[in-house]
This record gives structure tokens, C-alpha cells and sequence, in this order.
């Protein structure tokens, strides 16, 4: 009887989060709480990210968010996800994927560096790293990246290399009227916990004491399964489950980087 009642219990909170995000999805103005200040609008933004499905499997409340609110978007993708010998394949994965995410495929560029290499256990140099992203924000005249933060939700450490390196550019850059925001990491339970996690996402942010967050819904959930769909070399079954189960397919908190 009480495994019931929890079942139910979750099938409630998972049907009322849905209808939150379709909610917000349809309304004309954005809760208070969604409120960003007008941060997120209007912007070149350079997403920089390690491997192609990267922008489809953590980033696409991010993504969807910006481009309804006027931002320029960019992807700099740091390598080719060739640790299984399909960086070809997985290069042009991410530019019919990007198509759904309203970027520009002029606008989507997949590095493919002999010192940057997908693989658990390789280590992307930071200063390399900062160099190349400082680059690209000369050449688009980006004002504000995103990136993961320093776990790099998965813990991938080519995740962990990239936010070390827009660090590293923060700390050694002139451009000051650049600022940088980094995807929030969150535990395990709350990693799978699906549209559920926006309740406590918001609330994270509402009262988080270290930094600015600002909380995005996804307003568009059926665009993020059509995008990662695109990367057909990885839509396999446990992949599919999940995108369907991950709280980041429908929330993404960003926390700037001081």
C-alpha cells in the first residue's frame, strides 16, 4: 500500500510538472521567478562544449530559451567525438541538430585538434583550450558563454577540461564586457528525476547563496528529443531512456562564473 501511494505520489508530481512546463511554453509573459532581468536577451552567446550530442543532451532548455528571446546563438564543440572512429559522422549529427535549435549551421564549429581528442582519460590543456575560445569570441563578437561547470554534469573529464578552459580565458582576458555562465551540476537523484527537478531547480536558484543562478525551463521539450534524435551514431535504447528521464532534457540552472 505505501509503494502505491509513492507511485502515484510521482506520477502526480510528474504529470504537474509537464503541465508547468507546457504552461510556461504557452504563456504569453514569464513568471516572476523565470525573470532573468533581461541577461539572457539579445546576446551573442558562443556555447562551448566538448563533443557533438553535448548541445542536445544537457544544454536545450538553455538553447531554446535564448533564441526566443532574440540571442545570437554560436556552438564551438572542441572535438569530434572520435573515440569510437565516427567524428565524421558525429560532426554532421550536430549540424542537423543544431538546424532544430535555431543555430545557424555557419554558426556550429567542430574543432578536430590532435591535442583535443574525445577519451576518457585524455587531457585537453587549458591554455590551448582558452586560446581557441578567446578566438572565437574576437572573430563572432561574443558577449556571453556558457559552458558546464567544473564537474561537468557527467563528470566526463573532457567536460571538466572545457570549463577549465573558459576559466582560464576569464582570468587571462581583456575582454571584460564578456561575461560567462556555467550549466549546474546536480545529484544523482535529481539527474533522473525528469521534469520533477524544476520545482527544486527553481528553488536552488530563488535562494542560492554563493553567485547569481537563473533557472530556464525548457519551453520547447519535443524539440529537445527531436534534436538529439538527430544524432542517430548514439541514439541507441539507454540513450533514449535517458533523455526522456534527465532532468537537464527540461531545466537547466546557469550560475555565472566570477
Amino acid at each position: 500500500m505505501e509503494w502505491l501511494v509513492i507511485i502515484i505520489t510521482l506520477v502526480v508530481l510528474w504529470v504537474a510538472s509537464l503541465f508547468k512546463i507546457l504552461h510556461q511554453s504557452l504563456s504569453a509573459s514569464q513568471a516572476a521567478v523565470l525573470n532573468d532581468g533581461g541577461v539572457f536577451r539579445n546576446r551573442n552567446v558562443l556555447l562551448v562544449m566538448a563533443h557533438p550530442d553535448d548541445e542536445s543532451m544537457f544544454f536545450t532548455p538553455t538553447l531554446n530559451y535564448l533564441s526566443s528571446r532574440g540571442c545570437n546563438l554560436h556552438i564551438l564543440c572542441m572535438s569530434t567525438g572520435n573515440a569510437d572512429g565516427m567524428g565524421n559522422v558525429r560532426k554532421e549529427e550536430l549540424y542537423l541538430a543544431s538546424i532544430l535549435l535555431k543555430v545557424p549551421q555557419k554558426q556550429v564549429k567542430v574543432l578536430d585538434h590532435p591535442d583535443l581528442q574525445d577519451g576518457f582519460g585524455k587531457s585537453w590543456n587549458s591554455k590551448l583550450l582558452s586560446k581557441i575560445i578567446k578566438e572565437e569570441i574576437v572573430n563572432c563578437a561574443i558577449d556571453l558563454v556558457i559552458t558546464f561547470d567544473n564537474y561537468g554534469v557527467s563528470g566526463h573529464c573532457n567536460h571538466q577540461d572545457v570549463h577549465q578552459g573558459v576559466r582560464k580565458l576569464l582570468q587571462d582576458t581583456s575582454h571584460k564586457e564578456v561575461e560567462a555562465w556555467e550549466l549546474v551540476s546536480t545529484n544523482i537523484l535529481r539527474k533522473y528525476s525528469g521534469p520533477v527537478d524544476i520545482w527544486l531547480s527553481l528553488l536552488s536558484a530563488k535562494f542560492h547563496l554563493s553567485g547569481v543562478v537563473h533557472c530556464l525551463l525548457n519551453e520547447h521539450p519535443r524539440r529537445s528529443l527531436a534534436a538529439m534524435a538527430q544524432h542517430k551514431s548514439q541514439w541507441v535504447w539507454f540513450l533514449k531512456l535517458f533523455v526522456s528521464f534527465s532532468s537537464y532534457t527540461y531545466v537547466n540552472c546557469l550560475k555565472k562564473i566570477n
